[in-house]
């Protein structure tokens, strides 16, 4: 997957600003005994959150992004994209599993299927 032919979603960078200034609000407490420097995990567990999850796709696949993970999708395996009653992205696959794709909102879903170069299809209502 190069740089040029994935379509990126991420989550709000205001998060990643917040966790940055609750990282620095923090030093202090966290500075004044040592038993509390494990106060920074959690502003640090949402700054690499932040900059992380989020939704790729280009031709071949869907890489789901989380805090310390990632899931490969095939698009042979999609059956369906829809949004949920909230307004998220999500993915039906081949065998009846529901994902939510992180940082994707239904509205994002005609960007998302022009990663794959193909084109939406008309419903049937």
């Amino acid at each position: 997957m190069t740089r040029a032919d994935t379509i990126r979603f991420r989550h709000n960078q205001a998060i990643l600003v917040a966790a940055i200034v609750a990282f620095v609000g923090a030093l202090p407490l966290a500075t004044a005994n040592l038993w509390l420097l494990w106060v920074l995990l959690l502003p640090l567990a949402v700054l690499v959150w932040a900059w992380r999850a989020g939704t790729d796709a280009d031709s071949r696949e869907l890489r789901l992004r989380a805090l310390a993970g990632q899931r490969r999708i095939p698009w042979e395996r999609v059956a369906e994209l829809t949004g949920d009653a909230r307004g998220r992205g999500v993915v039906r696959l081949d065998d009846g599993e529901l994902l939510v794709l992180p940082a994707v909102r239904a509205d994002d879903l005609p960007r998302l299927v022009s990663a794959t170069g193909q084109e939406l299809s008309a419903g049937t209502d």
